[in-house]
């Protein structure tokens, strides 16, 4: 028995974060003891500070109320005993919590300064047991000890509305001191005080002058302790930046000899609003090489990357001094040359002017997002091997991952995951290329379930949903668009701001924490009521400004992006979603009250939908592909009626030639609906469809992430004429969530994942799957197979972590064989490895009927040719392809037969065509 992956607050060995609602995960392995008891000990300075005592093991986690320190380092050991015990440990260290700061914010005087450094010599004057610098600034900031860069993270300290909170790090700097020692701060614009935003951007959105502040603790062998803080006796000066921005990109001159450093201006500045960091650290996590140097029609020089992705340029330098070297970011080529018009005014490059040292050269404070880099200004001849690409996003460790048979099915999974890598940088951001890059919140609400499955996102969220309750906080109740609101206040839309509800009440189901439901608590019942106070009609929201389904195909009016579907209806809908989950967080928080009030609140909101859009019989008044997927989603029809809307949207499907016509609202959902109310068929095919729109339409146009648009390129190569043509876009690609839980099989889950509902829906066109998800309680493995053999034999292989258990519903039969022995469906799994074996009751493989039309036969050519050798019932149809655009062409040959007996196919004849076409597997099956 073995205890692994021990989480503290669902990370690994955290420093310097905020810590309330300490909780404590971990894993077991290698057991099948069921009868066990767990404890937790946390211990600071020798001392035991919690300890919970042996109790039964009925979970993987500790809640633990503890009193902590700041700035203490605290062992956690958790054991686990039965026939044997077993213990394992980790740490996790306080920031500066409310501890009073003795350092003060430092500047310089001119607050023009592009890149303004700080800088203090300081002696040590023993031997060093530890040292922790606590350090923020505004804008962004890197750190130097001793000319070596102090910690991993790049963009410190993230993005928040620093008017109302700034996050501070913490750094373990013991091995960077010596002697004598030069603490170096260097500063940036950033999202603080550089342009962002739309229309040309504003700059100056949370303050126009950089300052920093920090303290170095330094804690010697014999006990004494040195504080080296932020104060009067820094120096500053501006440094090698000349400008920098998120947009712009960076321009970087080596040649300026850094001096005239004068005494710091100290700030009277409050230091009430510097918080313990939530924000994980933005870490590089690969390093893309290029895999090709292009010369363009043009005649430009442009290095392919091959994967659109979000970071850092690196070149080596090579250049004699003096020389100016332009890099340009791009996402795509068009006609084979360097194109960027779809960035907007986002500069988006980088310039060097070199020393003429050689060396490795970056960026310190921007990012972009690309594939392609334009190279100008070179003296020299350019190699690939002089270049590469640092990839950045938030520190969240991957936890899911999905294999198919199919290579385009592969590579749009892997664009929604680096779709996510791209835009997960502090907060959801929507897009990393051009003038925007904010923190969208519709975005991330209907994304976040499949990023929770993808990656361990759980603080990342808890960040987020700090920043949306500081913006909710400042405006009533209202949720902005995005958050931090980044200097504009409109927002309380449908969708975009119920994130406000669904993203707590996502990662409480994800992880089985109430951490961010208990923070975002109240602001949860704000947004609601705020909703409450906006309705013109009672129990219904409309009449207001939304943004519909957007981006949705089935708009009636040119160039409008809101779909469709009523807007009040979606608007409606959702206010009935975010108050039923207020009513679940109540009742889950124990507020009893606040439960009933809510519950009740939905219930009447719910009717007040029924009577508005959707009639007695379960017909739904809005005939639009997102209207039925959300009556089905958010269960707004009885459960006798669902099997006729799921009817109805799989006919509106058919209407639009089995093709979404889906925006934001309704993607994440339809193929959801279909496969749970019986049309996992036509799910799949929707899935699967290679044309526009369509995921494998971008993916079969050489996408490597996601777009914004499903036809941000056009079939002719070109970019939409419309605009909004992100390639890096992660919305769409929420059907992850579909892949998750209809093809692996991952179809319901309790909270945290101790309980799993596994219920695969089989189609033949995925015949191979293999993929797993790591909750807290370990790797829950799923490989399937659907044999070629006659009976189509479905093999399967699972691996069940210990502590949870799964029960496993197969489709299309009553029993299986489970490790070689007959059991009934709907078994319940405990820990271990598992060999499912059985032959459905009817296969997967769907073939033609005697009902089908003759226009689908004909365009069979391997069935026409077999069916030709046996009659020629289809001649008339080779000779006149017209005819099958006509009446005859929909009917099939029976009905064809029944009304024209000039055709007359003889009885014998019919039943050889019939056998044809029973045992013929339609195209799109063998495809």
């Amino acid at each position: 028995m073995k205890i692994t992956n021990i989480q503290i607050n669902h990370m690994t060995e955290p420093v310097g974060f905020n810590l309330s609602d300490l909780r404590v995960n971990f894993s077991i392995k290698d057991t099948d003891e069921i009868d066990l008891k767990k404890q937790v000990i946390i211990t600071a300075n020798d001392e035991v500070i919690y300890d919970s005592g042996e109790v039964e093991y009925d979970n993987n986690c500790f809640d633990i109320s503890a009193n902590l320190k700041p700035r203490t380092r605290y062992s956690v050991e958790v054991k686990v005993s039965g026939k044997d015990s077993v213990s394992s440990t980790t740490f996790f260290e306080t920031g500066k919590m409310n501890e009073v700061w003795n350092a003060k914010w430092i500047a310089n005087e001119n607050k023009d300064i592009q890149n303004t450094l700080f800088k203090k010599d300081f002696e040590t004057t023993s031997t060093i047991k530890c040292a922790r610098l606590y350090i923020t600034a505004l804008g962004l900031y890197e750190a130097y000890l001793n000319g070596e860069k102090v910690g991993n993270e790049y963009l410190a300290p993230g993005l928040t509305a620093y008017d109302k909170w700034i996050q501070v790090q913490t750094y373990d700097v013991t091995d960077l001191l010596k002697a004598k020692n030069e603490i170096l701060i260097s500063t940036g614009d950033g999202w603080y005080k550089g342009n962002i935003g739309f229309n040309g951007g504003q700059a100056n959105i949370y303050g126009d002058q950089h300052m920093a502040i920090a303290e170095m603790h330094i804690i010697y062998e014999d006990g004494h302790e040195e504080v080296v803080n932020t104060d009067s006796s820094w120096e500053t000066t501006s440094g090698r930046i000349t400008k920098s921005a998120i947009y712009y990109g960076e321009d970087y001159d080596s040649t300026i000899e850094i001096k005239n450093w004068r005494p710091v201006v100290v700030l009277d500045k409050d230091t009430s609003l510097l918080k313990d960091r939530l924000s994980l650290p933005i870490t590089i996590h690969e390093i893309l090489k290029p895999v090709e140097l292009i010369h363009t029609p043009k005649g430009e020089q442009v290095i392919d990357f091959g994967q659109n992705h979000a970071g850092l340029i690196e070149f080596y330098n090579r250049e004699p001094k003096g020389t100016k070297i332009t890099l340009q970011a791009g996402e795509i080529l068009q006609e084979g040359n360097f194109y960027r018009d779809n960035l907007r005014a986002a500069r988006a490059a980088f310039t060097y002017v070199s020393d003429g040292q050689e060396g490795w050269v970056r960026q310190h404070f921007t990012y972009y997002g690309f594939r392609y880099l334009k190279v100008t200004g070179n003296t020299k001849p350019l190699s690939v091997d002089d270049f590469r690409a640092p990839v950045l996003y938030s520190d969240m460790p991957e936890t899911g991952k999905i294999e198919t048979d199919n290579k385009l099915v592969n590579r749009l999974l892997e664009n929604v995951l680096w779709g996510q890598k791209s835009n997960f940088i502090d907060d959801p951001i929507d897009c990393p290329q051009r003038d925007e890059r904010l923190p969208w919140t519709g975005d991330a609400n209907v994304f976040s379930k499949t990023a929770a499955l993808n990656m361990n996102v759980f603080e990342f969220f808890k960040k987020y949903a700090k920043d949306m309750a500081t913006e909710q906080e400042d405006h009533d109740g209202m949720l902005t668009m995005y958050a931090p609101k980044m200097g504009v206040d409109d927002g309380g839309a449908a969708v975009w701001g119920d994130a406000a509800t669904f993203i707590p009440w996502n990662m409480y189901e994800a992880y089985g924490d109430a951490a961010i439901l208990k923070q975002n608590y109240q602001d949860m019942k704000s947004w609601v009521d705020w909703i409450t106070k906006q309705t013109k009609v009672p129990n219904l929201w409309v009449g207001t400004f939304q943004f519909g389904d957007w981006l949705a195909l089935d708009g009636e009016v040119p160039g409008l992006p809101t779909g469709k579907t009523n807007e009040d209806y979606v608007a409606s809908v959702y206010y009935y979603a975010s108050t039923k989950i207020v009513a679940k967080t109540a009742e889950l928080l124990g507020n009893e009250a606040d439960a009933k009030v809510y519950g009740d609140k939905a219930k009447v909101i719910l009717r007040a939908i029924q009577d508005e859009y959707i009639t007695k019989n379960g017909r739904v008044a809005i005939d639009t592909q997102t209207a039925y997927a959300l009556a089905l989603q958010f269960n707004l029809v009885p459960e006798d009626k669902k099997a006729r809307v799921a009817d109805d949207l799989a006919a509106r499907l058919h209407k639009d030639n089995d093709h979404l016509k889906t925006g934001f609202v309704g993607t994440p959902f339809v193929n959801q609906v279909l496969s749970e109310y019986g049309h996992h068929k036509l799910a799949t095919k929707i899935f699967m469809q290679e044309d526009f729109p369509s995921w494998l339409y971008a993916v079969k146009m050489g996408a490597t992430t996601v777009w914004e648009r499903w036809n941000s390129v056009q079939e002719d190569g070109s970019m939409n004429p419309e605009g909004m043509n992100s390639l890096n876009h992660y919305s769409i690609g929420a059907i992850m969530e579909w892949v998750y839980r209809y093809v692996l099989g991952i179809r319901s889950h309790s909270a945290g994942y101790q309980r799993i509902d596994f219920a695969p829906e089989f189609d033949y066109r995925l015949k191979h799957i293999k993929g797993h998800y790591q909750s807290s309680y370990g790797d829950f493995k799923v490989e399937y197979q659907i044999e070629a053999d006659e009976e189509h034999t479905i093999k399967l292989n699972l691996s069940v972590p210990y502590g949870v258990v799964v029960k496993v519903h197969l489709p299309r039969t009553d029993k299986f064989n489970l490790n070689g022995e007959e059991v009934a469906n709907g078994i319940e799994l405990a820990a271990g490895d598992y060999m499912i074996e059985y032959i459905p009751n009817h296969d997967y493989i769907e073939r033609y009927t005697e009902d089908t039309p003759v226009k689908v036969i004909m365009s069979d050519r391997e069935l026409v040719e077999r069916i030709d050798q046996v009659s020629d019932v289809f001649k008339m149809f080779e000779n006149d392809p017209n005819g099958l655009q006509g009446p005859m062409g929909g009917m099939s040959i029976a009905k064809i037969n029944e009304i024209n007996p000039s055709i007359n196919i003889a009885a014998e004849e019919f039943e050889k065509i019939y056998a044809i076409l029973t045992t013929t597997p339609i195209l799109e099956e063998r495809n």
